[in-house]
């Protein structure tokens, strides 16, 4: 018997009737032989690890737009602590823990540099529109790889849906709600660092059912979650929790993402990516050949949709920026 099929019937005897088993995937686009080692969701998990665009995200802002220190959240390090959170409630509910990771790891490939300043941007100058987890979905199908990584409809369904629309399995809820829980503690951890929240503007009324630290406060919303998701065919929090979390979100957005210390770079960030869309509109020869199509807006979405911070910079450094100045940058 193959290890993969070993793996298969470890599953159907250990998780829950509720979890995704790997045997049970509606499969993929295009017709693969099975590997003899890993699972179908395995071999998701391990396709998204290596793509170009997974290690991008280590240059991707998160909330803090190039800040100064090393101890910030970027994009990359925000996906792996979804991850963890996330691996965390599906072991504990005795979901697919493989299948939960790989949509984890795969949730942020779309996201524009500059965070959401660069997406609104994006949204705003597109004709269609500009959403990071559409993005991230057209990544995993069509940009990275040789016509996309060929992932599995359970991994693509978590990706596209962890913002949105309900995804189709609970592996795919719990992702979306460790998104949540990962970024609302994160971004408060980086604001009391960065100074544009103080401990005491917290509200108190939340921190009394969450706690005031950041490892208790996930704890709590952790455990809570697992208890109130227990033999349930729904990832949810108990009223009480999803209350204060939800309270608690909502002062991240009245606090930090639209304070001017924390986002005062923001429409500078947005102007430079809006004449970088503009530029390439009229110069595409420009794209990198990678990505070029037969849809010329789309692939300069793609195109600056997949750059980092930085290398947004230089580009626009390159063509703005006359050559005599470039050394007071």
């Amino acid at each position: 018997m193959l290890l993969r099929q070993k793996t298969e019937e470890l599953e159907e005897r250990n998780l829950s009737p509720l979890a995704t088993l790997s045997r049970d995937s509606r499969g993929r686009k295009r017709w693969e032989k099975e590997c003899p080692v890993r699972t179908a969701f395995q071999r998701d998990r391990d396709r998204i690890l290596h793509s170009k665009a997974f290690r991008r995200l280590k240059h991707k802002t998160q909330v803090f737009i190039a800040p100064e220190g090393d101890h910030y959240r970027t994009r990359l390090t925000h996906t792996l602590e979804v991850a963890q959170i996330a691996r965390t409630i599906a072991r504990s509910l005795k979901l697919n823990e493989d299948l939960t990771e790989a949509i984890a790891l795969g949730h942020d490939l779309g996201h524009t540099p500059f965070g959401h300043s660069g997406e609104a941007a994006l949204d705003e100058v597109s004709t269609s529109g500009f959403r990071h987890n559409e993005h991230s979905l057209r990544v995993v199908d069509v940009l990275e790889g040789q016509g996309g990584l060929n992932l599995t409809y359970e991994v693509r369904d978590g990706i596209l849906n962890h913002t949105g629309s309900e995804p189709a399995t609970l592996e795919g809820q719990i992702v979306r709600i460790a998104d949540w829980v990962a970024y609302i503690n994160h971004d408060i951890d980086d604001a009391l660092r960065a100074d544009v929240i103080s401990q005491a503007e917290l509200p108190q009324d939340c921190l009394k059912v969450l706690g005031s630290g950041h490892s208790t406060r996930i704890n709590i919303m952790v455990s809570d979650l697992i208890r109130a998701s227990q033999g349930r065919g729904k990832i949810q929090m108990s009223p009480k929790v999803e209350r204060a979390t939800k309270k608690l979100r909502a002062f991240l957005f009245d606090h930090v993402y639209t304070n001017p210390r924390a986002k005062g770079e923001e429409e500078k960030a947005k102007s430079l990516l809006k004449q970088l869309y503009y530029f390439y509109l009229q110069h595409p020869e420009k794209i990198d050949a990678g990505v070029k199509g037969d849809d010329l807006e789309q692939a300069v979405l793609d195109y600056i949709a997949g750059m980092t911070d930085r290398y947004a910079l230089k580009q626009f450094n390159l063509y703005f920026v006359p050559s005599q100045f470039k050394d007071y940058i």
